[in-house]
C-alpha cells in the first residue's frame, strides 16, 4: 500500500505540473537493498526508468544505462518486483568530510568560502578546504572510510572532493597537492567501487586502498608506494603505468617515469631505544645509492601524528625540541632521484630530564690522596646521584652515593689506577623524586701523589730540600709565615725538584709543594710541614758554636 501510495502522489505531482526531478520523494526501504557497490531497487506499480534514474541516479538520462544493464527492452511493461541494479557510478554524490586527526606547530586553513578555518583536534573540514602546514608542523586528516591523509612540514593541499556515493556511502575523495609532500593510507575500495585521486600540477596518482605517498619537487612530482597499488597518469591523460608495492616513480613534463624499486628500509646502529639527551639521535647503516636520509618523530606506530622531522645528508640524524616520552622514529633513505625508500619504524623513549650537571673535577687525571668530586650545581636540584667504578659501564661500582646534597663529594683515599664517574640530578616531581639520566662518563687515572721527606728544623745554614719527581715536571713552593699562608716568605716555580732559601730570620714556618706534569695538569699541594728556624751561637770570628756530648766548643 505504502509503495502504492508513493506511485499515485508522483503521478499527481505531474498532473500538477511540479518539476519532475527537483528532490527525489522519499523511498520505500523494503523497495532498496543497498550492496557494496550497488543497489537494488524492486520495482513498483508503473515505474519506468526514467523515473528510477530520476530518483536514485545522478541523472534522468542514465535510464539508458540502466537499460542496458539489467537487460531492459520496453521500460513501460516492467513487471513489478523486477531487480533493477544500479551501479555505484550512476549514483548521486552526498557532501562528505574530513577531521583533524592530529596536529603539531602552525596550521592555516581557508575555507572554500575564503574565510580562515582555526584549526584544532576533531576539527571538521568540507570540501574546498586548502590547507597550509608550517615549518616543522604537521597535520593528519581521517577520512569517514578510516582513510588517513599525512601533511608533513611545508605543504600546501586543497580537498578539492570530498563526496561519498548515496546508499553505498562509497567515497569519491580528490586531494590536489600544491606544494610539499602529502602520505596517504586509503582504505581499500575495491568492492565499494571507490575514488582515491591524489592530483598534482603534472601527474594524478589513483588507488583502489594503499598506503602512498607524492611529493611535489619544484616541476617533478614523486610517488611511492608502501602496499597496495597506484596508477600514475599524466594530468588529463589515461593511466601510463601502476606502480606494486616497493616501487616508485618520477613523472616530470617530458612524461610519466618508469617505475624504479625503492631503496630498503635503514638499519639503526647501536640501541637507540632509550635517548637520555634533549638531541635525540640516530645513526643507520650506509644505503648503496642513498644521497641523504629522512627521520620522522611520532607518536604512534602509523606515524599519523607525526611531531617533527629531520633529514641529513650523511648517516646521522638529529632531532631537537622533544618532549620527554614514548616515540616512533621512522627512517627513510632517499635515492639519487629524491625517491623516499621503504621505511624503518622504531620505538624509543626520550628520559633526558631532569638534565645532568656538568662535570667539573676530577677529569682525565688526579693525585690527590683526598678524592674531590665536582660538578656545576642545578638550580632545581634537590639531590645528586654520584657513582664511580672501575670500568667504563659501571658495573664494578667503588662509589654509589644516591643521594648527596652539594654539587660536590669527597671520596677519601682511593687505590690508585683508572676510574670512571658521572653524576645524575635528582628533583621533586609531584608526590616524590625523579632521577634524571647521568651525565657523560669521566675517566681518570689516579696517580701518586707528590711525595716530600720530611723537611728538618735548620739551626744554621741556608734552608734548602729536596723531593722525588716525575720527568717534565715543574714546581710551585710556597713557604708560609702561618698555617693558612696569608703571609708568604716565599713563592717560587722551579723546574728541579729542590730548592735553596737563604736563611730567614728565626720562627716558625711552613712549606708547602705542588707539581705541575709536562701535559699540563697541576696536582693539589702536599700536606702542610712545619719547620723551626732556631738561633745559632758564634765566636768572636764568625764560627759558629757547637754542642758535642754536651760540651760546647768551637767548629773547626
Amino acid at each position: 500500500m505504502r509503495s502504492t501510495f508513493t506511485k499515485i502522489a508522483f503521478l499527481a505531482l505531474c498532473l500538477a505540473g511540479a518539476p519532475l526531478f527537483a528532490a527525489p520523494p522519499a523511498l520505500d526501504p523494503a523497495a532498496v537493498q543497498v550492496g557494496a557497490a550497488t543497489i537494488t531497487y524492486r520495482a513498483q506499480l508503473g515505474d519506468t526508468l526514467g523515473v528510477i534514474a530520476a530518483q536514485l541516479t545522478s541523472s534522468k538520462n542514465n535510464w539508458v544505462q540502466l537499460a542496458k544493464l539489467n537487460h531492459i527492452e520496453n521500460d513501460r511493461t516492467i513487471p513489478v518486483g523486477t531487480a533493477i541494479i544500479i551501479p555505484v557510478a550512476l549514483l548521486p554524490d552526498d557532501p562528505s568530510t574530513a577531521q583533524v586527526a592530529a596536529m603539531s606547530g602552525n596550521i592555516d586553513a581557508v575555507g572554500a568560502d575564503g574565510r580562515p578555518i582555526e584549526i584544532s583536534i576533531g576539527t571538521t573540514l568540507s570540501e574546498g578546504t586548502i590547507i597550509n602546514t608550517g615549518s616543522n608542523s604537521f597535520l593528519s586528516l581521517s577520512l569517514p572510510d578510516q582513510s588517513h591523509v599525512a601533511l608533513p612540514s611545508n605543504s600546501q593541499v586543497k580537498l578539492s572532493k570530498l563526496r561519498t556515493a548515496r546508499y553505498t556511502n562509497s567515497p569519491r575523495t580528490e586531494i590536489t597537492l600544491l606544494k610539499g609532500r602529502v602520505e596517504s593510507k586509503v582504505s581499500p575500495l575495491d568492492k565499494n567501487k571507490g575514488r582515491f585521486e591524489v592530483h598534482s600540477p603534472l601527474a594524478v596518482a589513483g588507488v583502489r586502498g594503499t598506503d602512498f605517498r607524492v611529493d611535489l619537487v619544484g616541476d617533478r612530482v614523486m610517488t611511492e608506494v608502501l602496499s597496495g597499488g597506484v596508477a600514475v597518469a599524466k594530468k588529463n591523460q589515461a593511466p601510463a603505468l601502476t606502480l606494486h608495492p616497493g616501487q616508485g616513480n618520477v613523472t616530470s613534463g617530458k612524461g610519466v617515469g618508469k617505475a624504479v624499486a625503492l631503496l630498503p628500509a635503514p638499519q639503526l646502529n647501536g640501541r637507540p631505544q632509550l635517548q637520555e639527551r634533549p638531541t635525540v639521535r640516530f645513526s643507520v647503516a650506509a644505503v648503496a645509492g642513498a644521497r641523504s636520509y629522512r627521520a620522522q618523530i611520532a607518536t604512534d606506530a602509523d606515524a599519523r601524528n607525526v611531531v617533527s622531522e629531520a633529514e641529513s645528508n650523511n648517516t646521522e640524524l638529529k632531532i631537537n625540541g622533544l618532549e620527554d616520552g614514548k616515540y616512533f622514529v621512522r627512517i627513510t633513505a632517499l635515492d639519487q632521484s629524491g625517491l623516499q625508500g621503504l621505511p624503518q619504524i622504531t620505538a624509543f623513549t626520550l628520559k633526558a630530564r631532569p638534565e645532568p650537571p656538568i662535570s667539573i673535577e676530577p677529569k682525565n687525571k688526579s693525585r690527590a690522596e683526598d678524592v674531590m668530586f665536582s660538578w656545576a650545581e642545578v638550580g632545581n636540584a634537590q639531590a645528586y646521584h654520584l657513582q664511580v667504578a672501575s670500568d667504563a659501564e659501571f658495573r664494578q661500582l667503588v662509589l654509589d652515593q644516591p643521594a648527596v646534597a652539594a654539587p660536590q663529594f669527597s671520596a677519601g683515599k682511593l687505590a690508585l689506577g683508572t676510574y670512571f664517574w658521572r653524576v645524575a640530578t635528582i628533583v621533586e616531581q609531584g608526590k616524590g623524586s625523579d632521577q634524571g639520566p647521568y651525565g657523560d662518563p669521566q675517566r681518570f687515572n689516579l696517580l701518586p701523589a707528590l711525595q716530600v721527606p720530611k723537611i728538618a728544623d735548620a739551626i744554621e745554614g741556608d734552608l734548602s730540600f729536596r723531593w722525588s719527581a716525575e720527568p717534565g715536571q715543574t714546581f710551585v713552593v710556597d713557604i708560609g709565615r702561618d698555617a693558612g699562608y696569608s703571609a708568604l716568605l716565599l713563592t717560587q716555580t722551579t723546574a728541579t725538584p729542590e730548592i735553596a732559601v737563604p736563611r730567614p730570620d728565626n720562627g716558625t714556618y711552613f712549606i708547602r709543594i705542588k707539581a705541575i706534569d709536562a701535559d699540563g695538569y697541576v696536582g693539589p699541594f702536599s700536606p702542610s710541614q712545619k719547620v723551626y728556624i732556631g738561633s745559632r751561637w758564634i765566636t768572636s770570628d764568625g764560627s759558629p758554636l757547637l754542642n758535642v756530648g754536651g760540651n760546647t766548643q768551637t767548629g773547626h
